[in-house]
């Protein structure tokens, strides 16, 4: 028979083997735990920015990703699979002016969803 120690872990308590909470990791001296999944009718939160002008400064066409910069010299992140439904990420060019709505995300900064090419102005 073997005995379980003071830091043995028992099934179906919610602890790993270290004895820390599942979904929990420790950063320097601070224990975060993961964030929940918000899910709505089954489906994720649709996530909203505030509606914003750039131009691309940056395109990685390789690595799916560019950089906007905003009239203030701020620069956004964006990535291929933030384009705007019906539009090409390998339309895009340096130097094109898109709307796009900005995201304030605490964690990675900020990012540009539902980009899309402003129309050229007559």
């Amino acid at each position: 028979m073997v005995s379980a120690g003071a830091g043995a872990s028992r099934i179906g308590d919610g602890r790993n083997r270290a004895g820390r909470n599942v979904g929990e990791q420790t950063v320097g001296a601070v224990r975060r735990t993961a964030p929940a999944r918000t899910v709505a009718a089954g489906r994720p939160v649709d996530r909203r920015g505030a509606p914003s002008v750039g131009r691309i400064v940056t395109l990685f066409i390789g690595q799916s990703h560019g950089f906007i910069r905003l009239a203030n010299r701020r620069e956004v992140f964006f990535h291929r699979s933030d384009v705007c439904e019906g539009a090409s990420f390998n339309e895009f060019a340096v130097d094109d002016t898109v709307t796009f709505e900005l995201l304030e995300d605490p964690v990675s900064g900020p990012r540009a969803l539902r980009v899309k090419r402003q129309p050229p102005r007559r």
